[in-house]
């Protein structure tokens, strides 16, 4: 499935932890949606998979309705029974390969990199983009440590394919990342820990913006 280089520029991955409730939830989703991010990950790491499946399943007709990309976090089989756009996995996770075995060529398969050779081995596997980090400290991921810009730099010279930042991506410190050669950012409370999602998505895309406006 390929889609635009420019559909990475806002990246929105959930975390229901700032959401009331479940229709909240799908309101900060739309919100994010409509401030400017085009493609959405749903994250989800603690429902049974049938509350998993039934949510993909909203989320994935919500992106459709909206003309946004649905994504879903490690899970090929529920993004394929859900009819979602494709999946996301971490190195931690289904291995990239067998990902891509499950879901065919038809859906999109994105991949964590920490390194040159996770990115080499991610492209070889058949992934269609990566998500590149931590770009900076993150309190959504404990483990997760910032990895430097000449990491990030060297692996977006070796792959053919769109890498988005991740990890601690705010307002404040996203063109610390000018010139890394990044099709974008990807942001978790950036957005969805705000008080007004959509304004937090479209000053986002503003700013993100500027990294490509030279």
């Amino acid at each position: 499935m390929g889609i635009s280089p420019e559909t990475f520029r806002l990246y929105a991955v959930t975390d229901r932890a700032w959401a009331a409730d479940e229709e909240d939830f799908f309101h900060q989703i739309e919100a994010a949606v409509r401030g400017g991010a085009a493609i959405v990950q749903l994250r989800e790491k603690r429902l049974e998979d049938d509350a998993f499946l039934a949510e993909a399943r909203r989320f994935a007709a919500l992106c459709r309705e909206l003309g946004a990309v649905s994504i879903i976090n490690d899970r090929p089989d529920i993004a394929l029974a859900a009819g979602a756009d494709g999946v996301h996995v971490g190195q931690d996770d289904l291995a990239a390969g067998r990902a891509r075995a499950l879901l065919g060529p038809g859906k999109l398969l994105g991949v964590s990199a920490h390194s040159r050779t996770e990115a080499l081995r991610a492209r070889a596997a058949g992934a269609d983009y990566l998500g590149v980090g931590a770009a900076f400290a993150t309190g959504t991921k404990a483990d997760a440590r910032p990895i430097s810009r000449e990491t990030i730099r060297a692996i977006t010279a070796a792959v053919d394919i769109p890498a988005v930042a991740i990890g601690g991506v705010s307002r404040e410190n996203i063109l610390e990342l000018r010139g890394l050669g990044l099709a974008g950012v990807a942001v978790v409370s950036g957005i969805f820990g705000q008080k007004h999602p959509e304004a937090a998505a479209r000053e986002l895309r503003a700013l993100v913006e500027q990294l490509y406006s030279e």
